[in-house]
């Protein structure tokens, strides 16, 4: 039987990727945790496709990029030269296939150029949540940079592409933070009562 539980990390440590290990509120690690959690919630969102759908597959895809992401930032410096491209180490490969599926999806439908509510349907509130929680790890990096790093760019990509997923689950319909005014061409209502008017219009005969 498989157990779950090492006992190792009960002194508050991690252990990296080629060895080593770090206190479990490290830079690396608190980045770490924030992109497993970014991860639960696009998984959250990919339950609410059809499996084999087109956006569940893409989730997958990113969902499993995920994990090399972590394998980069769970290695100490002194090891990045183990490190292998697409398996452990975030490529710019990686960040331009992100902008090529933005690019994609945003050519498809009327995209907002306004803040959206987010909630439309249960898909792109889940994607939206995954969102924020993906600019939350994109801070993190930016607190505890990884020198020669794509993470950074792989993250702001990514929050980018699943805004557009988003938008894309609501269809043509958005609710906008900012309603549409309507423009009123109509000359506003006498509100005086019939009493106020007669009276008036007697005044204006007699004058």
């Amino acid at each position: 039987m498989v157990k779950i539980y090492t006992k190792t990390g009960d002194d508050g440590t991690t252990g990296l990727l080629f060895g080593g290990r770090v206190r479990k509120d490290s830079g690396g690690i608190q980045i770490n945790g924030v992109v497993d959690e970014a991860q639960a919630v696009m998984g959250l969102a990919r339950a609410e496709f059809d499996p084999g759908s087109e956006l569940d597959g893409l989730l997958t895809g990113l969902e499993r990029d995920l994990y090399v992401l972590m394998a980069e930032v769970a290695t100490d410096p002194s090891n990045r030269s183990k490190l292998k491209s697409g398996k452990t180490l975030v490529t710019s490969a990686m960040v331009d296939s992100l902008e090529g599926n933005i690019d994609d999806l945003i050519a498809r439908i009327d995209m907002p150029t306004d803040f959206v509510v987010p909630g439309a349907n249960r898909a792109s509130a889940a994607l939206d949540m995954a969102r924020t929680v993906v600019r939350r790890a994109e801070r993190l990096v930016v607190s505890f940079p990884i020198e020669g790093s794509e993470v950074g760019r792989y993250l702001n990509r990514l929050s980018d592409l699943l805004w557009a997923m988003a938008r894309y689950a609501e269809g043509d319909q958005h609710l906008l933070a900012r309603p549409r005014q309507r423009k009123r061409t109509e000359q506003p209502a006498d509100r005086r009562t019939v009493d106020e008017r007669t009276a008036q219009a007697e005044h204006q005969q007699s004058s």
